[in-house]
């Protein structure tokens, strides 16, 4: 088949954006491994950077993940259930359905900061709550909230959940039975999306964190702007190498589930 010139202009195009985006981000990790990055690869490169990292930084690496591991336990458990809710509300036009669904994206829309000092406002004077993990996990619970239950809402507006349930019905199952037997099957492609932008947005989330930490809860985005602010730029960029390799297997992993369930549904 003969390409014409429009072709090979968006692909120039495509792969220009895909440079612009990319090559930061390689500069960033070449940075990592190198002895100085200011004189060049004729440095030569090292891991010592990365070492350092991992021994000065380590836990707030570990404390990130379990806090996107627990964030996500808790929007999943809080968030199915609302979105069931607001599906089956929310076709006969409700508008208490529809002021919640309104109400969830508010956090999304308000700065992150201003959300993290509304926090402290109402729960600061906790000082127990104010200096553990639960703070920081309850501003990454409302920020991602809304990003599971959307795409729940979404799939179970557009399958046949009703139709299903009443079937369900008419042979004796009761409503948990219906939920768990009828209604989680058949959204599991909605929740792994969702889960996938909660676990990224959660162990990225810098603003709510910056706010609500302390330097006894210092997570990996508030340890990596520390590390970029006083340390070697050599020194940041490892702990930027170490985020990358942290994370992209763990995005690639749960778009596989993710493919892999759709995939099940549809046969």
């Amino acid at each position: 088949m003969k390409r014409n010139l429009r072709f090979y202009l968006q692909l120039a195009f495509t792969l220009l954006v895909c440079a612009f985006l990319i090559v930061p981000v390689l500069l960033s990790m070449l940075a990592g491994v190198t002895e100085n990055f200011f004189v060049g690869l004729s440095s030569g490169l090292t891991l010592r950077w990365v070492a350092q990292v991992w021994e000065m930084y380590q836990p707030t690496i570990w404390r990130s993940i379990f806090i996107a591991l627990a964030c996500l336990a808790v929007t999943v458990l809080a968030g199915v259930p609302l979105a069931y809710m607001l599906a089956r509300y929310k076709g006969g036009n409700s508008r208490i359905a529809r002021a919640i669904e309104e109400l969830l994206m508010m956090p999304v829309a308000v700065p992150g900061l201003a959300t993290a000092l509304a926090l402290i406002m109402a729960y600061g004077q906790f000082r127990a709550f104010r200096g553990s993990l639960a703070f920081i996990l309850a501003g990454h619970v409302l920020f991602t909230l809304p990003f599971m239950v959307r795409p729940v809402l979404a799939v179970m507006q557009s399958s046949q959940l009703a139709l299903l349930e009443e079937a369900a019905a008419s042979l004796g199952a009761g409503m948990m039975r219906r939920f768990f037997s009828i209604v989680i099957p058949n959204v599991m492609s909605g929740i792994l999306a969702g889960a996938l932008m909660v676990v990224t947005l959660s162990i990225g989330e810098f603003n709510i964190t910056w706010m609500l930490h302390t330097p006894l809860t210092q997570t990996l985005p508030v340890g990596l702007a520390d590390a970029y602010a006083s340390m070697r730029l050599e020194v940041g960029s490892a702990y930027t190498l170490i985020f990358f390799f942290m994370i992209i297997p763990l995005l690639i992993g749960m778009q596989w589930v993710t493919q892999a369930t759709r995939k099940r549904a549809s046969l």
